[in-house]
Order: structure tokens, then C-alpha cells, then sequence
């Protein structure tokens, strides 16, 4: 199957790097939400970030322009219907994926790839709720979008062949490069990330270390180019949370327990840099550690 269009659900941070891509390697995109500011500053992120490709000398200001018109957005899901290929973006919640799915599926042609963006969740599962869990699957971006060389393609139990290759082509035309991961609680990237980040969290509520000791330990002794607690920050400690309880109960096995200390900044609404509080506070003109 061609796709020439995708419609993209849910225009945050996740949302508007997949419309980014995907507008710069020619594809139309509608981009859905039900907040029209988030919309409009979804665009406005687009923009700014498209600008700095091309003063980088990545694209060119005729890339960003063409770009920057094939993106429609709108909040309509009956719109994002229309498009060959959806990829719904939105928090990771499954309660609230299985409504934007059921609300979409009366709006889908007959040939419409379906996927999610979840980082974590059942494949199998969501595609259960659907009226095509054979043109359903993941469709795992990494955060930054338009930085991330790697996609985690999921398949479904019932995952089709031809809707695989499909979205293995998607990311090629990317410039991209898939990774195929099973079904299985958090896939590849995040069951390894999160739990060391979990750890992380462990050995600062445990007091082995502060957060500027753990973080300055492993970007100098394990050459990572950010410290595990700083990467929280930037996912997002409530996704954090969310992935780590998805790891616990699907795998039953205690070492996927969620540190309470990460459950604590989560109930307090420290999640990071997107709340400007976190294990950093980041509402000075540099990041302070808060513990």
C-alpha cells in the first residue's frame, strides 16, 4: 500500500516532532487535537525547530516552506479519517487511547493503516478494540522526533505482513531506521531505560547519592550524554511512572516496582521540564537540583 497522507493524534510533544517528519519527507499531514492552542503551538514549535534545521544547513528554506503547507491542522478527527496512515500520539493512557480510537473508527476508509505511538502498551490489546487489529500496530518514535534516528515498529498478534512492510517503508522514506520488538511489556528501548532510570530514582531516595552525583556519574563513568535523572526530566516523570507501572503489572516481577519517591514527584506534579519542576527546577536561568 502507498501512503501519501497521515493524520497524527494528539499535538504535543510526540505529536508535533511525528508531524515534522513526516510533513519534511513529503507526506500531507493532518494534525489533530482537541485543544486549538495546543494546536497553534504545535505549529509555532514546528516552525522554530524547522528554522533551525535550515540554520544549521539541514534543510533548505524551500524544504521548510513546502513542509510547513502540507501540515493541516484541525480538530476534527473526521478529518484525520481521511488519511491513509494514523498514528495516534496522544498521552499514555490506554483508557484514553481506546476512546480516541473508538471516537476515529467510524471516520476510517476500509485501507487506513491504524498505529500507536505508545511506548509501552499492549499492541495486541488495543488493537482488540478495533474493527482492523490487522492494519494495526506500533509505531514507536523516540524523543526528539526530528534528532531520534531509531523507530520501534511493533506488530500485534494479528498484525498483518503487509501493513509491517508498509511502515517499514514509512520509515525508510524517513530516513529513519526500525527496529521490529515483540509484544511484550515496553518493548525494546524502554524496558532497558526505564528500570535504570527507576534505579536511579532507588539510589537518590535511598540517599546513595544526590542528583547532581548520580547524574554527573553516569554521563562521566558510563559516557552517557545525559544523566538518568536529567533524561527523566525530559520524558517526563508521570510517563516515567506510567511505563514502569505498565513493566510491574504486566510482568509481575517486583524488580519493575516504581520507586515511591518517583510516585511522590509525580502526586506533587513535579514531571519535569514540561511543569518546570522536576528532580531539576528549571524556572531559574540554569537547572537546580531539587533534593
Amino acid at each position: 500500500m502507498d501512503i501519501e497522507s497521515v493524520g497524527v493524534i494528539g499535538a504535543g510533544q510526540m505529536g508535533n516532532g511525528i508531524a515534522h517528519v513526516m510533513a519534511l519527507a513529503g507526506y500531507n499531514v493532518v494534525l489533530n487535537d482537541v485543544n486549538q492552542s495546543s494546536l497553534e503551538m504545535a505549529i509555532q514549535r514546528i516552525q522554530s525547530n524547522m528554522a533551525r534545521q535550515v540554520s544549521r544547513g539541514k534543510i533548505t528554506q524551500a524544504d521548510m516552506d513546502a513542509a510547513i503547507r502540507r501540515i493541516q491542522p484541525s480538530e476534527k478527527l473526521a478529518h484525520v479519517g481521511a488519511t491513509d496512515l494514523v498514528i495516534e500520539a496522544a498521552t499514555e493512557r490506554e483508557t484514553v487511547k481506546q476512546s480516541i480510537f473508538d471516537d476515529l473508527l467510524p471516520h476510517l476508509k476500509p485501507e487506513t493503516i491504524l498505529t500507536s505511538n505508545t511506548s509501552s502498551i499492549s499492541i495486541t490489546r488495543l488493537a482488540s478494540r478495533t474493527d482492523r487489529p490487522e492494519r494495526f500496530m506500533g509505531f514507536h518514535f523516540m524523543n526528539p522526533v526530528p534528532v531520534m534516528q531509531l523507530v520501534e515498529l511493533i506488530r500485534g498478534i494479528a498484525t498483518d505482513e503487509q501493513t509491517f512492510a508498509t511502515c517499514q517503508q514509512v520509515v525508510k522514506r524517513l530516513g529513519k531506521t526500525s527496529a521490529s520488538a515483540e509484544d511484550f511489556p515496553a518493548f525494546i528501548v524502554n524496558r532497558i531505560l526505564m528500570p535504570m532510570i527507576n534505579e536511579a530514582v532507588y539510589t537518590l531516595y535511598e540517599g546513595v547519592g544526590s542528583v547532581k552525583s548520580i547524574d554527573e556519574s553516569m554521563k562521566l563513568g558510563a559516557n552517557h550524554p545525559m544523566g538518568p535523572l536529567e533524561l527523566a526530566d525530559f520524558i517526563g516523570l508521570d510517563t516515567c511512572l506510567a511505563i514502569m507501572n505498565v513493566l510491574h503489572d504486566g510482568l509481575a516481577d517486583t524488580k519493575y516496582r516504581p520507586c515511591p519517591l518517583l510516585t511522590k514527584y509525580v502526586e506533587a506534579g513535579w514531571l519535569g521540564r514540561k511543569t518546570q519542576r522536576g528532580f531539576y527546577d528549571y524556572r531559574g536561568e540554569t537547572p537546580v537540583p531539587t533534593r
